[in-house]
Parts: C-alpha cells; structure tokens; sequence
C-alpha cells in the first residue's frame, strides 16, 4: 500500500469515476491508475468500486469506508507537509485562497496586500468560482481558506466563521429619477429592469424571496456574477443594478464625480454575511491565522483554533456590532 494508489482511488471518486479524467488530473496514464487500484483492492481484500468490464460503476459499501480513511491520510499528510513548512520556512510558503469574484474584486485586495507586507516570502494562490466551487476547492485542498457569501455552512467537513456583513445597494445613473429617493420601495424596483447577480451567487436568493413575499415579479434584464458588469450594463442603460454595497466604494469616494450613485437596499432585503472556511481537520499555519485577522478582527488565531476543534460556541463569540 502506497500513497500514490491512495490519491489515486480518491481522485478517482472526484472525476465520478471517470479513469480518463483522472489520469489526466494526475499526469498519468488509465492503465496505471486501474492496475494501481486494482492491486489496492487485493491489497486490502476487498472490492473498492463495482465494474462493468474495465469501467468503474460505483462506489462498494466497503470502499466507502475506505474512501473515508484514504481521506483521512491523505488530509493528514498535506497537515504533515504544512508543519514542515512551516518551521522549516518561519516566513515562506503558499496561501492558496478560494473565493468568489466580488470577494476577490472589492474585498480581498486589502488583506493579501497587508499580508505580503508582513510576509513578503508568501505567495499567494487566487482561486475564483462560484460558492460550490468555492467549497469544493476547500475540500480538494486546492485552497486552504474560502471565502464566500452562499455555498460554505452547508458542507459538514468545512470549519465556517462569519467574516464580515453587508447589504445590497441599488444602482444607478446620477440623473435617474430614483436618485432622489433614499429609500426605495419594492414596487418602485419591480417598475424598472434589473441588473442583478445570478440565482447562486451574492445574496441573491434573499432578493427573490422579497419580491415573492411581495407577490411581485421583477422584469431581470441581465444576470451576472460579477458586479463589474453589473454596473457596465447600468451605465448603458439595460436596467437598475443591484450589487453588494463593496461595489460602490469606489463611486462613493469618488463622490459627485461619479456617474453612478447608489442607495441601500437593506431595508428590503435584509443582510448577508459572508463567510470565511477552512477542511475540518486542516493544519493552519501562523500566517493562515494571521490572514484570517486580516479578513476580520473578530477571527483570532484563539478563536479560529476553537471552531476547528469543534468546540461549540465559537461562532457566537463573534458580534458585528450592528
């Protein structure tokens, strides 16, 4: 039994049991990831996948129990690797960071900017897609920490934290009627086109459900992931946008020099919090805690350490002061 036949049998459950993907994930060749696994299986005495000739159908139910050690091994020796790191490189390595693009856009840049300050040596690894992707990257160990508003708290091997929290705005040109109204009512949205994010991504299950509340049904010009767009079709007159308020700090700065102005929409949607993930059971490294306070004061190393041990009550320890 080796490692490589272990990452071989997970990745392979990841491509959905597709041997050409995963060889290709891996830089291999199929006949050696099946010739692998295979002599895994005699290895252990059981079967791990039910075949139809030379394809893998399923997954057996002794290979599920299987598959969650492999997983625990596995994650164990990227933990292994992590601590070498770590004090064998007090002040160099890789941060890799899943995220969504608003994040990735309006929120992140401060943070990675005030951890390469810090630690010059790190390099950091930015990695955008949707919430599920988000997660997924989390528990493939292709990031370390995630960051996304949708997706996170669902997954049971993600440690999630509230990182921070927001509401929507609305947006639209300076000479727009609505301009002048600083809080607008659902009816008047429901009047205009709308720019708005896509069903899955940046709180936009909360728009709906108002407007559903309200029996009204909004004319959707365009949907979007990334607020960029959002307000480019804006300024070409396609609809009224509806972004996170992140999106508008630029025009808010920017003051009456700006040809976009915004106005909450909290009153009628309430407010998100975006959260803040790392893979139950992952070794975090001195500048991973350190990062997270970066994302927020409220996630300390002390706290953070308490929510990947599991211990309840973390999550209530953090007060937004709203």
């Amino acid at each position: 039994m080796n490692l490589q036949q272990l990452r071989f049998v997970q990745e392979a459950v990841r491509r959905q049991l597709n041997l050409t993907e995963t060889a290709k994930a891996l830089h291999t060749s199929q006949p050696g990831i099946s010739k692998a696994i295979l002599e895994l299986e005699e290895e252990l005495g059981v079967d791990i996948f039910a075949r139809h000739g030379k394809r893998l159908r399923r997954v057996t139910e002794p290979g599920q129990q299987v598959l969650k050690s492999v997983d625990v091994i596995l994650r164990e020796v990227a933990n292994l690797r992590r601590i070498g790191e770590q004090f064998s490189k007090q002040d160099a390595g890789t941060l890799s960071i899943a995220t969504t693009h608003t994040q990735a856009r309006y929120f992140l840049p401060e943070p990675i900017a005030q951890l390469r300050r810090r630690w010059p040596k790190v390099q950091v690894v930015l990695h955008q897609g949707m919430p599920q992707q988000v997660a997924r990257m989390l528990l493939d160990d292709v990031a370390e920490i995630g960051l996304a508003t949708e997706g996170l708290a669902a997954h049971e091997d993600l440690v999630t934290l509230p990182c921070y929290e927001w509401q929507h705005v609305l947006v639209l040109p300076v000479a727009h009627p609505l301009a002048a109204v600083e809080r607008p009512t659902l009816e008047q949205l429901a009047a205009h086109p709308l720019v708005m994010y896509q069903p899955t991504v940046t709180g936009r299950t909360r728009i709906d459900h108002a407007f559903a509340r309200a029996r009204l049904k909004p004319v959707v010009a365009l949907e979007a992931i990334d607020s960029d767009v959002i307000k480019t079709y804006v300024r070409l007159g396609l609809g009224l946008g509806i972004v996170s308020e992140l999106a508008m700090r630029e025009e808010a700065q920017a003051g009456v020099a700006a040809d976009l102005v915004a106005r909450p929409l909290g009153h009628l949607f309430g407010s998100n919090v975006t959260r803040v993930a790392f893979k139950r059971g992952a070794y975090l490294r001195h500048f991973v805690h350190a990062f997270a306070e970066m994302l927020s004061p409220h996630l300390t190393a002390a706290l953070v350490q308490r929510a990947m041990a599991g211990q309840a009550g973390a999550e209530g320890e953090i007060d937004f002061g709203l």
